[in-house]
Order: structure tokens, then C-alpha cells, then sequence
């Protein structure tokens, strides 16, 4: 991603204004994409530093509005840092602080509402090998069962045990989660995650006999694109470079 100028120096240091600008990027395409669920759900980036914090959505915003300037910085304590009027989502500081806190490899996490999404958690086969796309996850996916719809401490705990080492959970009757080292990383997951669930549906509601991906062939698949995660920065950068032709204000 280019250097966008730092717009207010005494407020943001260089590395959080461009980790808020990254964010703001991964709004605004999940919104392209159909991702996003009017001003719910949330996308989170860990900042670097001795004390944890991180950037959320402003509650009420939509994505498509999101910038990098709008973003919420907060503690691990839910409290705002910086002088925003805008609220967090609760369940969105509940969800994200529990995975960043238990993960310290998980410096950015999605979570979507996406029909395709939802309607794959509630199927209790879970995301089945019907294609290529399907292999990213093939026993590299968690899930969590949907037990309450609040998060307290136990359900984070359980949530954060859900997603393990993985890149991608199912969180049953709820939606899907990725996260990763980076934007780049999580938002691969979620874009190929997504696309799996999408071609699931479709190929469900045909109400044919369909193809799984032969069994010997699942395991070789899912080790080859892990072996690649050239990838995710490639297809992240195509995508950003799309965002600054058709929505460049994302990065004010």
C-alpha cells in the first residue's frame, strides 16, 4: 500500500495511520463484496505496542463510510482513546478484544454476517470440500457453537479455544470469522471463506448429486496454498489499488 501523508501528526503516529488507512481499505471492500450487514458486524487491527489496543468500526457507521480518520482506537479495557463521538458495538469490542487477546498472532479479525456466510453455519455438515476454493479450510477451519448470544468471559474463552491456531471459524447460527498476521492474511480468508460458502449454497440448492473434491486430493490442495502466502499480499494489493480508482476518500 502507498504512504498516504499523515494527516494530523500529533494525534497519529506513521504506523497507526497506516495501519488505520489498511483498515478503512478492508471496510470498504468487504462492503463492495457483500460482506457487510448495514452498521453490524466488525472488522478489528491490533496496533503494536507495549499497551494493547486496537481499531473497530464506529458503531452506526456503515462500511461503505468507513475512513481511516473514523476508525476507534480502544484499550483492552473497551475504553475509547482517541476523542471519538462515535459509540462501539459491544458485542464488537467483546468478540474481537477476546480473539486479539488470546491469539497474539491474530492482529486482525472479520467477522461477517453474509447470507452465504449464515446460511453455512446453520448446516450441521459445516463447509464441505466441493471445490477448490473449500481447500484454504479443509481441517483449517474451528467452530463454535451457539450457546448465547451474549460473550461473557466464559463464552470468549470458548470462542477464542474455537478458533485455535486456525485462520477461519464457523460460528454456528451466527456467521464466519477470519483473521491473520495482517490485513492482507485475514482478508484472503474471509474473501475465499465467503466464496466457498456462496458455491456451497448454490451447489445445495440444486438438489442434484455433486462432486466433492476426492479425498486424496484435499489434503495436497490445503498444503499447497499455505505454501504460498505470496498470495494473500499479491491479491490484497490488486485490491487496494481497485479501492484508490473507485473510492480513494477511504484513505482520509
Amino acid at each position: 500500500m502507498p504512504d498516504i501523508p499523515n494527516p494530523d501528526p500529533a494525534l497519529y503516529t506513521q504506523t497507526e495511520w497506516h495501519l488505520r488507512v489498511e483498515l478503512a481499505a478492508a471496510y470498504r471492500l468487504l462492503a463492495t463484496l457483500n460482506m457487510d450487514d448495514a452498521i453490524f458486524t466488525h472488522t478489528s487491527l491490533r496496533i503494536p505496542g507495549d499497551t494493547p489496543t486496537f481499531l473497530i468500526n464506529p458503531y452506526g457507521m456503515m462500511f461503505e463510510e468507513v475512513t481511516a480518520s473514523s476508525l476507534v482506537r480502544i484499550d483492552a479495557g473497551g475504553h475509547k482513546i482517541c476523542g471519538s463521538r462515535w459509540p462501539v458495538n459491544p458485542a464488537g469490542f467483546d468478540i474481537h478484544s477476546a480473539v486479539h487477546n488470546g491469539n497474539p498472532d491474530a492482529h486482525c479479525v472479520i467477522h461477517t454476517h453474509s447470507l452465504a456466510g449464515m446460511t453455512v453455519a446453520s448446516m450441521p455438515e459445516g463447509l464441505l470440500p466441493l471445490n477448490q476454493m473449500s481447500l484454504h479450510f479443509y481441517n483449517r477451519i474451528g467452530r463454535y457453537s451457539y450457546d448465547t448470544i451474549h460473550f461473557p468471559a466464559h463464552e470468549q474463552a470458548r470462542l477464542v479455544e474455537a478458533i485455535g491456531q486456525h485462520h477461519a471459524l464457523i460460528m454456528e447460527n451466527h456467521g464466519m470469522m477470519a483473521c491473520g498476521a495482517s490485513v492482507a492474511e485475514a482478508f484472503f480468508y474471509m474473501y475465499y471463506l465467503e466464496k466457498a460458502c456462496r458455491i456451497q449454497c448454490q451447489v445445495l440448492a440444486g438438489g442434484r448429486a455433486y462432486l466433492s473434491v476426492p479425498e486424496q486430493a484435499r489434503e495436497e490442495g490445503a498444503a499447497l496454498f499455505e505454501s504460498r502466502p505470496e498470495q494473500k499480499r499479491f491479491m490484497w494489493a490488486a485490491f487496494v489499488r481497485k479501492l484508490y480508482r473507485d473510492a480513494p476518500d477511504f484513505a482520509s
